[in-house]
């Protein structure tokens, strides 16, 4: 029996992103992102994983960083963090991204944002996961800094449920909650 993948891509946006005071800015790109994400991304079964900014400087540094894994000594050091980072791909725009993965795939992904607020376009991990499991490519988005930006909520599809803890205190590191929410989406059910 084949195993039949999700046609499931997720990308960390650094801009546009919100900053402390809700205006819009671009965020720096981290190398705990990028490994982190990329294990949680490779573990799941996601096909790519997207960073996406439009600053060359960042855009080099995740080259860089990616290099080093996949033909540098890093590669022959952690085969198991070479597979992960064979994921990464860089995007200077959400649209870009869009585009590629509309052509990839030959239709939109469902557009599915993140937020550590309640978004009126709130869809049910239940129902998002019956979206992928009936082969829809998605499209999952993360903010970095203090979230997603506003216009971007006009691209998305719906947005998914906040990560709810059993406090009040609600500032996971991206990291966790991409971490979280592809275990939702698409763990193996036991």
């Amino acid at each position: 029996m084949s195993e039949q993948r999700p046609r499931i891509d997720i990308a960390l946006v650094h801009h546009p992103v919100l900053n402390k005071n809700g205006e819009t800015i671009g965020s720096a790109v981290t190398n705990l992102d990028l490994h982190d994400i990329a294990r949680a991304a490779r573990t799941f079964g996601v096909e790519n994983y997207y960073v996406i900014t439009p600053y060359t400087d960042q855009q080099e540094m995740v080259s860089e960083i990616v290099d080093h894994w996949q033909t540098g000594h890093g590669a022959t050091r952690n085969p198991a963090r070479k597979e992960a980072l064979e994921l990464v791909r860089i995007s200077p725009s959400l649209g870009e991204t869009i585009e590629i993965i509309s052509q990839q795939r030959g239709e939109r992904p469902l557009i599915l944002t993140t937020s550590a607020k309640v978004q009126d376009n709130t869809l049910n991990y239940g129902s998002a996961r019956d979206l992928i499991a009936a082969g829809r490519p998605v499209l999952l988005l993360f903010g970095t800094a203090h979230g997603l930006a506003p216009e971007i909520s006009t691209l998305a599809d719906h947005s998914l449920p906040p990560i709810n803890g059993s406090t009040n205190y609600n500032h996971l590191s991206v990291r966790s909650a991409v971490s979280i929410i592809l275990d939702r989406l698409l763990a193996v059910q036991n």
